[in-house]
């Protein structure tokens, strides 16, 4: 039952509720620039500024995940736009990912080419979505080959008269 226009006694189950972020992308003006790699040296810099951690601890444990060394001022030169010959090295992105969990660094080169990146638990809805998605093309379809075979048996009928 919906409730009613000054009820204050009703409570709203769906007030506080937001529905959950199933794509996570950095705010388009905190990464919005001129350049392909300008935009990915501001998305190293904003995971970077908003990871929580300082960035010796993040290049100490991506370099323990990848068995290299990583510095912080390698991190320092990902991160910024004026360092164009330090572009980060997909394995690094990789390994800074893996050590601050953020999922928009994926993001960003996804939407390159008209994708997204989600949880792995969204797969049986996406494959739900391209099931009806078909089904639709295939309805619409049958209607047009129904209504060509309705055309013509009018049309063969109309001859047999």
């Amino acid at each position: 039952m919906a409730k009613q226009r000054g009820d204050q006694s009703t409570f709203d189950i769906l007030e506080d509720w937001t529905p959950p972020v199933i794509v996570e992308r950095y705010e388009d003006e905190r990464v919005r620039t001129s350049s392909l790699r300008n935009k990915v040296a501001r998305a190293v810099a904003e995971t970077l500024r908003e990871s929580g951690m300082d960035r010796d601890e993040i290049a100490a444990a991506m370099s323990e995940w990848l068995g290299e060394e990583v510095t912080k001022n390698m991190l320092n030169n990902y991160a910024s736009e004026a360092q164009a010959d330090h572009t980060i090295p997909h394995l690094r992105l990789l390994a800074l990912i893996h050590v601050t969990g953020d999922l928009r660094l994926l993001q960003v080169g996804a939407e390159l080419f008209d994708f997204i990146v989600v949880e792995r638990r969204f797969l049986k809805w996406v494959h739900l979505g391209m099931k009806a998605e078909r089904r639709e093309s295939i309805r619409k379809a049958v209607d047009e080959v129904d209504r060509e075979f309705d055309s013509m048996l009018r049309e063969v009928r109309r001859g047999l008269q």
